[in-house]
C-alpha cells in the first residue's frame, strides 16, 4: 500500500511536469532579430529603420550579387513578422516553428496548437483571430493597435524623373498627406510627411520604390505602404531606349551626299564632334559608345548615345542645278 501510494504520487508529478514542458523554453528556427540586426527589445521605429537600410542594400534592382535576392526575401520575412503584433508575440515565445505550425495562445498565455498549419509568412494567419478570446485583449494590449495582420493595399504614385537625374542619381523629397489614428484608436487626423525617395543611377521607368507603412491608416488595418513608380519625363533632345539615348541630327541633302562633321550634345552638356565621310541615308545611325545612361545593375558601365540622322530635302531645285545633278548622278 505504501509503495502503491508512492507510485501513484510519482505518476501524478510526472503528469504535471509533462504538461508544464509542453511550452518550449527557447524559440526555434530563424533568429529574425539577428537577420535585421536589432535586439528583441527594439521598438517598431528601430525595426523599420533597420529594414530600410538593409532593403536598400540588398534589393535585387540595386544589388546584382547572386545572393542578394535571397537575402532581400529573408529581411522582408523578418520585417513582416516583427512589425505584426500578433506574429511577433507568438514568435517571441515559440519561434519560427510556432508560426509555421499554427501555434497560438490561450487567454492565460498557455500553448495552443491549431489544426491549420501555415505554409508562408506572407499569408495564412487569418485563423489566429478565431482562437483569441475576449480576455486576450488584455494579454496583447501593448500590441493590439492594429487588430488585423493584413495591411491596406499600397498607395501608388508616379514619380517623374529627368534623364539628367537618371544619369547622376538623385534624391527626391516628396510631400504626402496621410491619415493617422488618434490616440483614442477611433478618430483620424491628417498629417503631412516628407519622404526622401532615393533614385539610383540608371534606374528605368517602371522601377518601384516602396516605403512600408507610411500611408493612410484605418481602425481595422495597419498603415498602407506607399509606392513610387518611376516615370521618364519627356526630354527636348533625346528619347530613351533602355540604357541608350537617341539623338536626332538633322542634316541637309548636300551634307548627306558629300560628308560633314556634326557636333553632338551629350547628356552632361558636352559637345562631341562626329565626322561623317560616307553617304548618309535617311534613318542611318552612328553610335558614341559609353555616352548613354548607366546600367542599373552596373552603374560604372553606360549605354550608348545613338545618333539618328534625318536628311532634310530641298523644296525645289533651280533648273540649271537639276541638269548638273542629273549629269553627276548618271552612273549612280
Amino acid at each position: 500500500m505504501h509503495r502503491g501510494d508512492s507510485s501513484g504520487s510519482s505518476s501524478s508529478a510526472e503528469s504535471v511536469k509533462s504538461e508544464q514542458e509542453t511550452v518550449p523554453v527557447k524559440p526555434s528556427g530563424k533568429d529574425f532579430y539577428k537577420v535585421l540586426g536589432v535586439s528583441p527589445e527594439s521598438n517598431e521605429d528601430e525595426i523599420k529603420k533597420a529594414y530600410r537600410k538593409l532593403a536598400l542594400k540588398f534589393h535585387p534592382d540595386k544589388n546584382s550579387d547572386a545572393e542578394a535576392e535571397d537575402k532581400f526575401k529573408e529581411i522582408a520575412e523578418a520585417y513582416e513578422i516583427l512589425t505584426d503584433p500578433k506574429k511577433r508575440a507568438i514568435y517571441d515565445q515559440f519561434g519560427e516553428e510556432g508560426l509555421k505550425n499554427g501555434v497560438t495562445l490561450t487567454s492565460h498565455g498557455n500553448l495552443f496548437r491549431s489544426n491549420v498549419p501555415t505554409d508562408s509568412f506572407s499569408h495564412g494567419y487569418e485563423h489566429f483571430d478565431i482562437f483569441f478570446g475576449q480576455d486576450d485583449d488584455e494579454l496583447f494590449k501593448p500590441f493590439r493597435r492594429f487588430p488585423h495582420s493584413r495591411h491596406q493595399p499600397s498607395a501608388v504614385h508616379e514619380l517623374p524623373v529627368t534623364l539628367e537625374e537618371v544619369l547622376q542619381g538623385c534624391t527626391k523629397h516628396v510631400k504626402i498627406t496621410r491619415k493617422r489614428l488618434n490616440p483614442d484608436g477611433c478618430s483620424l487626423r491628417s498629417e503631412d510627411k516628407v519622404l526622401n525617395v532615393v533614385v539610383k543611377k540608371g534606374w528605368r521607368a517602371g522601377t518601384k520604390i516602396t516605403f512600408p507603412r507610411e500611408g493612410d491608416e484605418t481602425q481595422n488595418k495597419g498603415p498602407a505602404d506607399v509606392t513610387f513608380v518611376l516615370k521618364d519625363e519627356e526630354h527636348p533632345q533625346y528619347r530613351r531606349e533602355g540604357a541608350n539615348i537617341v539623338y536626332t541630327a538633322k542634316i541637309t541633302l548636300k551634307e548627306a551626299l558629300c560628308g560633314c562633321t556634326i557636333n553632338v550634345p551629350t547628356l552632361d552638356s558636352r559637345m562631341m564632334p562626329l565626322p561623317c565621310s560616307d553617304i548618309i541615308k535617311p534613318g542611318a545611325t552612328r553610335r558614341l559608345r559609353g555616352e548613354g545612361l548607366p546600367l542599373p545593375k552596373s552603374p560604372s558601365q553606360k549605354g550608348d548615345l545613338v545618333v539618328e540622322f534625318q536628311v532634310l530635302f530641298p523644296d525645289r531645285i533651280p533648273p540649271q542645278s537639276r541638269e548638273i545633278i542629273k549629269h553627276s548622278l548618271a552612273k549612280c
